[in-house]
């Protein structure tokens, strides 16, 4: 007979695979590409590359970092681009030492400005990666490896196991590592093509569910046809840090070093209803003939958080006809090619792609102009506002569909106007009575 007690263990069994899966994003993944590029006397050299597939989810400071475990006694004699956290014991080796000798080395990227014969190509962005939607180029990082103890051909080599990433916290499942073609390359001169001697790849996706049990960003709506505002929902990510959290107008807000990260990524917020580290405001702003208007605006309530390269996608019917965007660059998501109903949102370079700490200069705003489909378009029942609303690639907790600010369903009556009317009718019976 079917134990209840499983019920709860299988149901968020069910919800985290399903979270996994990104209805916006389905292809999207973390690829980490393994291309030994020559053999040693016990071992070989391979490049390693971290290729962020997701369209809209960037790594952020400080960084990923990347772990696995070997399948024999392997070590590290040297990396380039990158380094491992820990040593570990290399009591026994005499004369060199490796750089590593653990059994499950842990690698993180190496910090900008190192010395050059330190550095490897797409190396030393302190493990920050775009998302590939945003900007391919920066959406790559990678470094040289050399170990050791290893097998010296294609047959004698065994693959590590047992991967994981952090990116920079939890949320991150990686499959196990399985051998494809090898890699080619080309010249400089583009005029020859050069091969790895082996290549293996090792797929890593995301869940939410499993980065966190509460959202990290809500949803506010407002409009230009309704008094009514409708915030974010109360306890929208938790109330967990509300102990903790800073009033905007207390002192506190303001004391020397209230702004520095700690190393755990634990967040000061400020005291919200809502209690969220980021607050989503779409506001339907104007409405003209053949156009109507959104203001959007992104609030960051956490202290000790520089949102940098942040990305805001929203899912409404009416994105297939934007105009102009201003403030912010755009780009259409179409992850099924028959709807165009996905947008990203991103600060311009230089200008606002930094989402500042809680304060004063924590927001960032935008505002867009959409065209009109007369066969479709109405402000009826809500359908100005999104669907779905991701802020770096979670998804952002949206008011109850009932609380949004409708449009009225009727204008007022004017007395005066009615009992003209009744009047002039009153008066136009009685002539044809007589």
């Amino acid at each position: 007979m079917f134990d209840l007690f499983l019920l709860p263990l299988i149901s968020n069994f069910y919800l985290m695979f399903l979270d996994a899966f990104d209805p916006l994003d389905p292809t999207g993944n973390i690829t980490i590409k393994w291309d030994i590029v020559s053999w040693t006397a016990d071992g070989y050299v391979a490049a390693v590359t971290v290729s962020n597939f997701q369209m809209y989810r960037s790594i952020m400071n400080p960084g990923w970092t990347l772990g696995w475990q070997w399948a024999k006694k392997e070590v590290i004699w040297s990396m380039v681009g990158a380094q491992t956290t820990e040593q570990g014991d290399c009591s026994k080796f005499k004369g060199n030492v490796p750089h590593c000798c653990k059994k499950n080395p842990i690698v993180v990227d190496l910090l900008p400005g190192v010395p050059y014969n330190q550095q490897f190509s797409n190396c030393c962005k302190a493990g920050v990666t775009s998302a590939w939607g945003q900007d391919p180029t920066g959406s790559v990082s990678a470094f040289q490896v050399s170990v050791g103890l290893a097998g010296t051909s294609n047959k004698t080599v065994k693959l590590p196991k047992n991967f994981n990433l952090l990116g920079p916290g939890l949320g991150y499942t990686c499959g196990p590592a399985k051998v494809v073609p090898s890699t080619v390359y080309l010249t400089p001169d583009r005029r020859r093509k050069t091969q790895a001697l082996m290549t293996w790849n090792v797929t890593c996706t995301y869940s939410q569910y499993l980065a966190s049990r509460n959202p990290s960003c809500c949803v506010s709506f407002s409009s230009f046809y309704n008094e009514t505002i409708t915030p974010c929902p109360t306890c929208a990510c938790g109330c967990q840090n509300k102990n903790s959290c800073v009033m905007s107008d207390s002192k506190q807000a303001h004391r020397k070093g209230i702004n520095t990260p700690r190393k755990d990524n634990t967040p000061l917020l400020q005291c919200t209803q809502h209690m969220c580290p980021i607050r989503v405001h779409w506001h339907v702003k104007l409405n003209y003939k053949d156009y109507w208007r959104v203001k959007i605006a992104i609030t960051n309530f956490n202290y000790r958080m520089n949102y940098t390269q942040w990305t805001l996608v929203a899912q409404h019917p009416n994105l297939n006809s934007v105009t102009q965007v201003f403030s912010f660059d755009y780009k259409p998501l179409v992850p099924y090619e028959s709807i165009n109903d996905t947008g990203m949102f991103y600060g311009m370079k230089f200008y606002n792609d930094l989402l500042m700490e809680a304060g004063p200069q924590g927001n960032v705003q935008s505002e867009v102009l959409l065209g009109k489909n007369k066969d479709t378009f109405t402000f009826k029942q809500g359908w100005a506002f999104p669907r779905k609303v991701y802020f770096n690639g979670d998804e952002c907790l949206l008011p109850p569909p009932d609380t949004y600010p409708f449009l009225p369903n009727s204008a007022k009556i004017n007395s005066i106007a009615v009992s003209a009317m009744m009047l002039s009718l009153l008066m136009f019976i009685l002539t044809l009575w007589r």
